[in-house]
């Protein structure tokens, strides 16, 4: 995961493998393979999406909000 900071954004490798397209959702681009696959995350406005983990009081409730298969 690599921040930064001039742009305000997180990028965080989920998976390895070659970008076919990506989608937007909000603050999210998700880049994703042929199959669909998530392979990239960026947040964007990441300041403000790190804040919003004070709000979370425990890693399982992380879990339910952003389920990982």
């Amino acid at each position: 995961m690599n921040y930064d900071p001039e742009a305000n954004i997180i990028s965080w490798e989920v998976a390895k493998g070659e970008i076919s397209h990506a989608r937007e959702f909000g603050n999210f681009i998700i880049h994703m393979s042929e199959a669909g696959k998530p392979l990239l995350i960026e947040i964007l406005d990441a300041s403000k999406f790190i804040g919003q983990f004070d709000k979370i009081k425990n890693a399982e409730e992380l879990k339910k909000a952003i389920p990982v298969n």
